[in-house]
């Protein structure tokens, strides 16, 4: 089973803004670089200022902020962290689901390559065309505690993230990574080797994180050391996918790139379209594997 392990302190890559600290936010003023949440935004010919450097610009009260956007150009939503939060809860939904169906239910949607299952009395896995199990095994797991540290992971490094990107990169986000997880431990792992769980998914939203504190400028030893921390468990546990880690990786920090580095006047169209070139070296890789086993 893949997890992500180790110590899960949350990295807190987002600052809180300057006028309410206990909001989490991926935007700052352009004049003075001070940290503002949406209701702080004023947008402005660049980017967004906060409501002192226009107040002091204009010698009057700030305009109403239109639309304000994230840092990847997503929309501001007055609930941050609401996508998270869905994520979490489908998990843990479907974590109730297992333990009260059984093994069967499990078994029916966990990535298997190719293998006899007596369970079910017959050939399962992606192989025989259930490509289904690429994406329904991002969201099962298999103890109390291998969905314990996925959520916390998801929650301590997802809301953050999905502050800074916005709802749709965001999820664009998570579901590329973990079907890069998945597609890589089906070309790899032993065909009749089952993987289940989140964290491929996790360590894409992990790489991204450590792209978007690079392109603020933030201290990278904190993330630095709870990547090496991770990939340390993910080596040296046994009963852990380490291919669902490195593909959510790789996909997490490539895609992560283009949603925070992408020039403004085509930024949708670099941002869906690495998405999309992903999601193509994905199908590749299942294909390729799926005509090895057939």
């Amino acid at each position: 089973m893949d997890q992500a392990q180790g110590s899960q302190r949350d990295a807190r890559s987002l600052p809180g803004c300057y006028r309410h600290p206990d909001r989490e936010t991926g935007i700052r003023c352009t004049r003075c670089e001070r940290p503002i949440c949406p209701e702080c935004m004023i947008s402005a010919s660049v980017g967004f200022q906060c409501p002192d450097c226009v107040r002091e610009a204009n010698g009057s009260a700030p305009a109403a902020a239109t639309r304000p956007r994230t840092i990847a150009g997503g929309t501001v939503a007055a609930d941050p962290r609401l996508i998270t939060k869905v994520l979490v809860g489908v998990n843990l939904a479907l974590f109730l689901v297992k333990l009260s169906v059984g093994d069967r239910f499990t078994e029916r949607f966990e990535l298997i390559g190719q293998a006899y299952v007596p369970l079910l009395g017959s050939v399962e896995g992606i192989a025989q065309g259930q490509w289904y199990r690429l994406l329904t095994a991002m969201f099962l797991h298999g103890s109390y505690i291998h969905i314990l540290f996925n959520m916390l992971s998801l929650w301590w490094i997802g809301g953050p993230l999905e502050a800074a990107l916005g709802r749709v990169r965001y999820l664009a986000l998570y579901f590329v990574s973990g079907l890069a997880g998945s597609a890589l431990t089906y070309l790899i792992a032993a065909p009749n080797q089952p993987s289940l769980g989140a964290s491929g998914a996790i360590f894409g939203l992990f790489g991204a994180t450590a792209v978007l504190m690079r392109r603020l400028n933030y201290d990278m030893r904190p993330v630095i050391a709870l990547l090496v921390i991770n990939l340390i468990f993910t080596f040296s546990w046994a009963n852990i996918a380490w291919q669902a880690h490195i593909g959510g990786l790789v996909a997490g920090v490539v895609v992560g790139y283009a949603m925070v580095h992408a020039p403004r006047e085509r930024r949708t169209l670099v941002q869906y379209g690495t998405c999309a070139l992903v999601l193509a070296v994905i199908v590749g890789m299942t294909l390729l594997r799926t005509t090895q086993l057939t």
